[in-house]
């Protein structure tokens, strides 16, 4: 199908008005000249726009056609996630979010040197460094699929366009132009899955007829509360699994934790966090119904059976061109929505990944104090940096299996020791560095070893019945199942659950942790500053019971203090 001349119009408009933004704010305010404006915003940015943006630096291309092809071809389940967020946005608001607005330090992981020592915050800052650009690599590559397939652009060409807008404006624009940008991006998001939806419902009858396909076809499925964890999704996967990703990538990522510091204090900061909810719901489950929406009209002659697309993320892609061609301007309309949700996710990550290496890998080696100025010059050549890293690894991202599950692989196999090691921080005084980096390294080694490797997801059954271009008629009722003894190849570590990767990755680190400390202790840290509330609250009433307790006995042997201590 075409792409048409108001199409292109649509789309350039998009292209247009992200770049514009970062045009502006480089030539307003401050002009983007200090640390405080160019990667804080000056702290005064909105509780609505940040709440957006918090919402669409994880909700990129790779939900948007992730996510419905996970509801076409393996059902409902995948929903069971929203309860994730709810259970864990007070745990972020209320347990991290207060220590780390109390320090404000730029760089999150400067919290971890202040706890651990300069070996932990390193190594965490660098398994975060990698962990966000691989997924952008993954970002970069799935709109790629969009364009090439309704445009018939390259994936080469598509992957260059995507990167380059959005290295210039994050480059010349600062966090303020990330965010705005990122409110625009949303509502083309939105407007992209609203549009798939609407479609489809005109073509069947209506959401009741959509719904009635689906559940014929067995893809409502909201009751699977298997508690074997070799059980791909059910509700304690998903729940469980779900709630330590959002956390990781919520309270502890410097991506989300920047966008906290550019509110003006902590309560305006929360009140953002708790707005961003129901966006990301939103935008959750309408990403599911789209997949849904899909099968309305493929539950017949399934697209990869047929040989019209090869992987189930090309599926909202054709289903695009094979609907909304003939409407002036509404393919444009879903390329820039999916355009928008690529830009929206590498926009923010290529900011803190400038930051994190100012404050974490170049600051603690220079002999001396640089200026403000020249500091943000270094952080605008580290954007444009990564940004060219990122479109390298985009080029890659096209072999690996679903762009869904290996996203989720990537947060949760270093998302879960690094969680762990903010978590022993903040709740557990008697925790050490030794313990802490010891923890740290084991629990990414052995993450790493169970995340990747492991047997392809079975579909459920999709049929070709009515497709009029299939030359083997003997094979209309098959299933799409992969080799059902394939799974005996593998280990069963290999065969849990990737949602639980995360899960079995923090409790590695915080065992290893646990034990080490115990082994090689140390004087306990007592800092109310670096815990959460209700440890700091304990840890000043210890104090001041202890410092009570020295004036009432007068003492003025060390040793008679020493023995006392001890």
């Amino acid at each position: 199908m075409a792409f048409g001349i108001v199409d292109y119009i649509v789309f350039g408009i998009m292209l247009a008005m992200s770049a514009s933004i970062g045009i502006y704010y480089r030539f307003t305010g401050g002009k983007q000249k200090t640390t405080q404006e160019y990667m804080l915003g000056n702290k005064n940015q909105g509780v609505v726009p940040v709440a957006f943006s918090l919402m669409a630096s994880f909700m990129s291309a790779i939900t948007l056609f992730g996510v419905s092809a996970e509801n076409y071809y393996h059902g409902t389940q995948f929903v069971a996630i929203n309860i994730s967020y709810v259970l864990g946005t007070p745990i972020i608001a209320y347990v991290f979010l207060p220590v780390f607005f109390k320090l404000g330090n730029l760089s999150v992981y400067e919290y971890l040197e202040k706890r651990f020592g300069r070996w932990t915050r390193t190594v965490t800052s660098i398994a975060f460094s990698v962990q966000m650009i691989l997924y952008m690599g993954i970002v970069l590559y799935a709109p790629s699929l969009a364009l090439g397939a309704i445009t018939g652009l390259s994936i080469t060409s598509s992957i260059t366009l995507v990167g380059l807008v959005c290295i210039f404006y994050s480059t010349i624009g600062g966090i303020k132009a990330v965010i705005i940008t990122d409110v625009f991006q949303s509502l083309l998001m939105f407007a992209s899955i609203f549009a798939v939806i609407g479609v489809a419902m005109y073509e069947t009858g209506g959401i009741s007829q959509i719904w009635k396909i689906a559940d014929k076809y067995g893809r409502i499925e909201f009751n699977n509360f298997n508690i074997d964890p070799t059980e791909r999704h059910s509700w304690f996967s998903l729940v469980i699994g779900g709630m330590f990703t959002y956390v990781s990538l919520y309270a502890i990522n410097q991506t989300q934790v920047q966008r906290y510091l550019t509110m003006k204090d902590y309560n305006t900061a929360v009140k953002s966090l708790w707005c961003s909810l129901p966006l990301l719901s939103l935008l959750s489950i309408s990403t599911s119904f789209s997949g849904l929406a899909m099968f309305s009209k493929y539950y017949d002659c399934d697209p990869i059976k047929s040989k019209r697309i090869s992987r189930g993320d090309q599926l909202m892609p054709l289903y695009v061109s094979d609907t909304m061609g003939s409407i002036p301007g509404l393919t444009g309309l879903f390329v820039a929505g999916i355009f928008s949700a690529a830009l929206s996710s590498v926009s923010p990550v290529l900011n803190s990944l400038a930051a994190v290496t100012m404050e974490d890998y170049l600051k603690p080696f220079m002999k001396q104090d640089i200026s403000d100025k020249k500091r943000v010059f270094y952080m605008k050549l580290l954007v444009l940096v990564y940004g060219a890293i990122c479109l390298l690894l985009a080029f890659l991202s096209q072999y690996l299996g679903s762009i869904l599950q290996t996203s989720l692989v990537i947060f949760g196999v270093i998302g879960g020791p690094v969680l762990a090691v903010f978590t022993l921080g903040i709740l557990l005084p008697h925790v050490n560095q030794k313990g802490s980096l010891t923890g740290l390294v084991i629990g990414l080694v052995f993450s790493f070893s169970i995340g990747f490797g492991r047997p392809a997801a079975k579909n459920l059954p999709t049929y070709i019945n009515a497709c009029p271009t299939v030359l083997n008629q003997t094979i209309q009722q098959s299933l799409l199942l992969y080799n059902e003894s394939s799974n005996d190849n593998y280990s069963y570590l290999h065969r849990i659950s990737y949602m639980y990767c995360i899960v079995l990755g923090f409790m590695v680190t915080i065992l290893v942790a646990l034990v080490v400390s115990s082994i090689f202790k140390e004087e306990h840290c007592d800092n109310p500053d670096l815990f959460t509330p209700f440890v700091a609250k304990r840890l000043r009433k210890s104090g001041l019971l202890l410092k009570k307790k020295f004036v009432e006995m007068d003492i003025r042997n060390p040793d008679e203090l020493n023995q006392i201590l001890s």
